[in-house]
């Protein structure tokens, strides 16, 4: 285990499930928050809508059948 790992873990194990949920959201947030900036670097603004479902094919893309569900969305919205 690492240094890193010995300080996270009883920090984690402290907190109650609603503040571990918490925690979790906040990091699930600032991961799409992340790739929705990387997004824009690469293919440049585009609507709040647009950005959202293009997230989620980052996201959930390498599933064949969610793949094909967001990219048929992404046909109707504009950029």
């Amino acid at each position: 285990m690492s240094l890193i790992d010995a300080a996270f873990q009883p920090r984690m194990e402290a907190l109650s499930g609603t503040e571990r949920v918490s925690r979790s959201l906040a990091w699930l947030q600032w991961s799409r928050a992340m790739i929705a900036r990387q997004i824009i670097a690469e293919e440049g603004q585009m609507s709040a809508e647009r950005l959202k479902w293009e997230v989620a094919l980052r996201c959930y893309g390498g599933d064949p059948a969610i793949r094909g569900m967001i990219e048929r969305i992404l046909a109707d919205v504009p950029h």
